[in-house]
């Protein structure tokens, strides 16, 4: 099946230009701008950004296929299902006290256990890559994954805190991106680390309501 996609994808997979010796595909390129409009549409608490969140993660994850970071691109197609989650959350959810969901913080409590949880789950997604696929770095491909499936679901409950988990699964991704040869995406990261400080201030500036 996943060949079969990345056959179908092998015109987008063509190099459009070259960062060094390294080809950037059309593909990344595509998926480099969805990705910039959908964070800067988050930082804006726009709905817009979560179908735009949907087709740059279709795209990253045949593009992380293609360069064996399964986590990734396997993380990529979680992506796509909790957008629609997040989609609903944005345009119809509900806070504690039965209001509109609004921008606001976690409680130490529930911090503490989303720091847990993502350390739990590292090194079991790690082992399974290990294990089950030919990554040539599974245990650096699965800590980025897990805390990005944190930080997705804290974005999706518009908490502050999302921004500071994609903070460090941003700087941790521009080392991994270029391990792997992905410039395009190495850059789109180191962006990403820079807008996830700007979306963090944002959100806490209309927590306050100023």
């Amino acid at each position: 099946m996943l060949e079969s996609l990345l056959q179908a994808a092998r015109p987008l997979l063509a190099a459009a230009f070259e960062i060094g010796s390294s080809p950037v595909t059309w593909l990344e390129v595509l998926a480099f701008w969805l990705a910039i409009a959908m964070v800067l549409a988050n930082m804006r608490v726009n709905p817009v950004a979560w179908p735009l969140a949907i087709a740059s993660s279709l795209l990253y994850a045949l593009l992380f296929a293609d360069g064996k970071l399964y986590g990734m691109a396997a993380l990529q197609l979680f992506f796509v299902v909790v957008a629609f989650w997040g989609w609903w959350q944005w345009l119809r959810g509900r806070g504690a006290d039965g209001a509109p969901l609004r921008v606001h913080r976690l409680s130490r409590g529930a911090r503490i256990v989303a720091v847990l949880a993502t350390l739990a789950a590292w090194p079991l997604l790690g082992t399974l890559l290990a294990r089950g696929t030919d990554s040539p770095v599974p245990y650096a491909d699965a800590l980025p994954t897990v805390a990005s499936v944190t930080g997705q679901i804290l974005l999706g409950r518009k908490t502050i805190e999302n921004w500071a988990v994609w903070l460090a699964v941003n700087v941790f991704s521009v080392g991994l991106f270029a391990y792997r040869a992905l410039w395009l995406t190495t850059l789109l990261y180191a962006v990403f680390a820079v807008l996830s400080v700007a979306g963090w201030r944002a959100w806490r500036r209309l927590e306050q309501g100023t």
